[in-house]
């Protein structure tokens, strides 16, 4: 075999086994995630942790206009973004609703981030 094919056959594992480590775990934002710890009260009421959106990981399969400015205002605070508006279909739950993208029912992948 080819040398060049291996290293890309064996770069490409690492790559992928890495990126499922750390999307399995994310305890921690990552560059352009946004933690979503403005409504901490009722998180902390409800005993979850506050919420990370993977920013980044959404944008590398859709374009902006997809959630802006139809979904969310590109400005912060400007969402109320809650459970009971996820559940009803607004915000996340546009994708978010068993058709596009898992239902909002496992409440640790949204809720992980662990703190800085």
């Amino acid at each position: 075999m080819d040398r060049r094919i291996l290293w890309a056959l064996v770069l490409g594992f690492a790559m992928t086994v890495g990126g499922v480590l750390l999307y399995a775990s994310p305890s921690q934002a990552e560059y352009g995630d946004i933690v979503m710890e403005r409504k901490m009260d009722s998180m902390k009421r409800a005993n979850v942790k506050p919420v990370v959106f993977p920013h980044w990981f959404h944008r590398i399969r859709f374009k902006c206009k997809v959630c802006h400015e139809d979904i969310f205002i590109i400005k912060k605070g400007a969402n109320d973004v809650n459970m009971q508006a996820i559940m009803e279909g607004k915000f996340c739950g546009r994708c978010h609703n068993g058709l596009v993208a898992w239902e909002p029912l496992y409440c640790d992948r949204c809720h992980s981030y662990e703190g800085r």
